[in-house]
């Protein structure tokens, strides 16, 4: 959106322009009536772009509401005695937002494509109803007989007198507009277009708000329906087409939807184009139609951004990060709204015997834990433990199949998310969730405002509340991003958004705060500032901290509770932690595996596969640094390390997930680096992901022709379903069935059945073992230990004693780099060299 602060007010640009355009109609040999006409189509427009542009819904049927603001008008006025003309808009607008309020609720209880396949929808069944009902409203011949009054002894019927009289309607209304979207509940809307689960998480009930913006959007349309009503004197079923709804949307997007007067400048454009190319051709609509598709694809801002666009280009604002890098940092004590007052409560937030199943597989089994006032609680595990859908379960993410959640006392399980959120918890995420296109001060003024009584105000213009603007600087000031509260949240450093990501589960002054690995992705000085901040904070608010860093965890908490496979393995002290022998089994394994003295390692050759300084960022989160290794034939490598090591990245960016932002992975002598997933898979990388990946409705046999219709390259060893059944029999049963209803055990053999199923050389593995029973980890293991006569495997799993009982050589990670490498069997019957690899 433009800033806050113009230097030419939008309303101050609309009404000079309004005042030239029937002068620049003229000049170009148009009328008064194509005048009109703009500013009509303007002020549909604008409507259309309050949900598309503001709140991000978008509608490819808002000639809906154009043409039953028409229709309703017409059949006012028809029913009114004399030529009424202020009555039959204002009624007929009135019936439109009741009739938009019940499709609204219908409506927009779906996201995305299928909202604005329902507007579709309705702009057909509009459409269908207004050509066919002719009783009412004419049918094909549409409605007529509707004159300009004389109003206050102004004759409407001149069209110069009637172009002002639409114009003060339209600046009338644009001027409600500004303040509308510049109010506390047009500020929502941004935020509900950016991000709305993370809107959702700070308490704001994003279906009031979309529906108010559908409301609202729906009546302006209309009202401009209305206006051409009268600007024609009739209107038809025309206006309610999925193509003049198409054309509105068009307007919009060309126009530029980031922009308030965006829309308006659309219908400028379109007019012209329609008055002059329909002259020269009847497919004028064809070439109107290339236009759009060319904005879309190169100016997506729209007439409004291309200034912009060339500016950025030509004139480069400050590097931010610099900015990030050189801004004073203070510490400083929590700002008093964040201060508990009194004595501790006891028990904050509690979860007893939470369960949590997806499908057969019990992802939490009865979880227990108990986050104690003004203490830093910490949930930890290896990966698959659980620990995220029990945080889930306890925000209202999901909702468990059984167990209670206490927040305050007050039960909160099977509640909404934003339901919990507004009853006072607070949540960061794995991944920071932030309103991007918005400024820093915007984000945490967001955030404050959610528990605000005037949340919701549409009319008082948000810079005005003054205890929000106080709130916001103190929240700013603390968490370190003082001068830079003007900086878009995504042109911040990754540290940067960390921070600004925990200002938000702040910033609304929860009861207990729950911070979903905070320190994930950090350098070493943000790690430390962050925890900081954390250890700050559960000083006065208690903190359940979910986090991968075991070291920095047990330097922080007050209390641990440690899950493996969905339960509870120890609820303790920190020293209970530490000193715990199945804890530590966890992370770095006992040393013994009844199945792994039967590996057999074979004859490995020379190197397929190298990897040199690879480097990959998830958006400004550098997650991998300098990784070197190689991948020998017929080797089985494990790849190890603490969770968030970046193991399951290593693998993303080898199968072209995870793109490469510098470094080299080299396939014997091809370059795989910067090629796209597909390419790779046909290259002989086959890849089992985390979770399988099956696709569920298909069988396992369409699962394994998928596997193999495009790899059948000559890129590795060749398989056939027979010769993968000989390592996989039991699936020789399960052909016909559809990968859902499949077991666990027969879902892992399935999707390393499907990436065999191409020519295969190199087999990643990312948690082979994860959930699964013994008895078929066995199989598993005996299978892949024979797998290795015919292709080289890395194998990525938490279980350490299989890995490397089953592995030739060990490469180990920490932070994204290569700090171990090694034979396998030395840190297998090694518990010392183990601990010091992979423990404290």
């Amino acid at each position: 959106m433009p800033a806050r602060h113009p230097l030419l007010h939008p309303l101050a640009i609309a009404l000079t322009a309004t005042v030239a355009l029937p002068l620049l109609m003229q000049a170009v040999g148009l009328t008064m009536t194509s005048a009109t006409e703009v500013v009509i189509f303007a002020l549909a427009c604008m409507g259309l772009n309050l949900l598309a542009g503001y709140t991000g819904l978008v509608s490819f049927g808002h000639g809906a509401w154009f043409g039953f603001g028409a229709y309703a008008a017409a059949l006012i006025a028809l029913a009114l005695p004399g030529n009424a003309f202020v009555l039959p808009l204002i009624l007929s607008v009135t019936l439109t937002a009741v009739v938009a309020l019940l499709f609204g609720w219908l409506m927009l209880r779906r996201r995305g494509v299928y909202f604005s396949l329902m507007t579709l929808a309705l702009s057909a069944l509009g459409f269908t109803v207004a050509f066919r009902w002719t009783s009412v409203t004419g049918g094909e011949n549409g409605l007529g007989g509707v004159e300009r009054p004389v109003l206050l002894g102004i004759d409407l019927n001149d069209n110069l007198y009637f172009y002002i009289v639409v114009v003060i309607i339209a600046l009338l209304v644009a001027g409600a507009m500004w303040r509308f979207v510049n109010s506390p509940l047009g500020r929502v809307l941004e935020a509900v277009r950016e991000n709305e689960t993370r809107a959702t998480a700070l308490g704001y009930s994003t279906l009031r708000y979309k529906l108010a913006a559908f409301v609202l959007s729906a009546s302006v349309t209309a009202l401009a329906g209305g206006l051409l009503l009268y600007k024609n004197r009739l209107t038809s079923a025309e206006p309610m087409s999925i193509i003049f709804s198409g054309e509105l949307l068009a307007m919009t997007v060309i126009g530029g939807m980031r922009g308030f007067l965006g829309p308006a400048l659309g219908a400028l454009f379109y007019i012209m184009f329609r008055e002059y190319l329909s002259i020269y051709t009847q497919n004028w609509l064809f070439w109107f139609g290339l236009v759009f598709v060319g904005f879309v694809l190169f100016a997506r801002d729209g007439l409004i951004g291309i200034g912009r666009q060339v500016s950025a280009r030509l004139f480069p604002g400050p590097d931010l990060n610099a900015a990030m890098a050189e801004r004073r940092v203070e510490a400083l004590p929590l700002p008093g709204m964040l201060r508990a007052k009194g004595d501790p409560a006891g028990s904050v937030l509690k979860a007893q015997d939470l369960v949590k199943s997806f499908g057969a597989f019990k992802a939490v089994d009865g979880v227990s834990i108990d986050v104690q006032d003004r203490s830093l609680h910490a949930l930890i595990g290896p990966n698959g433990a659980g620990k995220t859908t029990a945080f889930n379960l306890m925000t209202g993410m999901l909702t468990p199949d059984s167990g209670n959640v206490t927040l305050a006392g007050q039960q909160v399980a099977g509640l909404s998310a934003g339901r919990i959120a507004e009853m006072g918890m607070g949540r960061s995420f794995q991944i920071t969730s932030l309103f991007p296109d918005l400024s820093v001060e915007e984000n945490i003024r967001l955030a404050i405002q959610a528990e605000d009584p005037l949340r919701m105000n549409p009319w008082l213009r948000t810079e005005s509340i003054d205890r929000i603007n106080d709130k916001a600087r103190q929240i700013l000031a603390w968490v370190g991003l003082a001068g830079m509260e003007r900086a878009k949240a995504s042109s911040l450093s990754y540290g940067g958004q960390r921070l600004l990501d925990l200002g938000l589960a702040l910033a609304n002054h929860p009861r207990v705060l729950l911070a979903d690995e905070p320190l994930a992705g950090l350098s070493v000085a943000e790690r430390e500032r962050v925890g900081d901040l954390i250890k700050q904070v559960s000083a006065d608010i208690p903190v359940l901290l979910v986090e991968h860093d075991i070291d920095r965890v047990f330097n922080l908490a007050d209390h641990v509770t440690v899950m493996n496979e969905g339960k509870v393995l120890l609820d303790g002290t920190v020293a209970d932690a530490r000193a715990s022998d199945a804890v530590r089994e966890i992370y770095i394994g006992s040393g013994t595996a009844e199945v792994a003295a039967s590996a057999n390692p074979g004859e490995v050759g020379a190197a397929v596969c190298t990897l040199d300084k690879v480097n990959v960022h998830y958006g400004k989160s550098h997650i991998l640094h300098d990784a070197s290794f190689d991948i020998r034939k017929g080797e089985i490598l494990a790849l190890l390390g603490r969770n968030g090591a970046g193991k399951s990245t290593l693998l993303k960016s080898m199968i072209g997930i995870a793109p490469v932002s510098s470094g080299s992975i080299r396939l014997e002598e091809r370059e795989l680096a910067g090629l796209d997933s597909a390419t790779i898979a046909r290259a002989g990388i086959g890849y089992v992901p985390q979770g399988r990946g099956l696709f569920a409705g298909m069988t396992v046999r369409e699962n394994l022709e998928l596997g193999r219709i495009r790899r059948r390259t000559g890129a590795g060893s060749h398989w056939s379903d027979e010769q993968i059944l000989e390592f996989f029999p039991r699936l020789g049963e399960r052909m016909e069935t559809e990968a859902d209803r499949l077991s666990g055990g027969e879902q892992q053999m399935a999707a390393v059945a499907r990436a065999l199923s191409g020519d295969t050389r190199i087999l990643l593995l990312d948690e082979p073992f994860e959930g699964l029973a013994p008895a078929v980890v066995e199989q598993l293991f005996h299978s892949f230990d024979r797998l290795r006569e015919y292709l080289s495997i890395v194998i990525v799993d938490h279980n350490l004693d299989l890995a490397l009982a089953l592995s030739d050589r060990t490469v180990a990670l920490e932070m994204g780099r290569v700090f171990h490498e090694g034979p396998s069997r030395a840190l297998a019957e090694d518990l010392d060299l183990r601990r010091k690899v992979l423990w404290l």
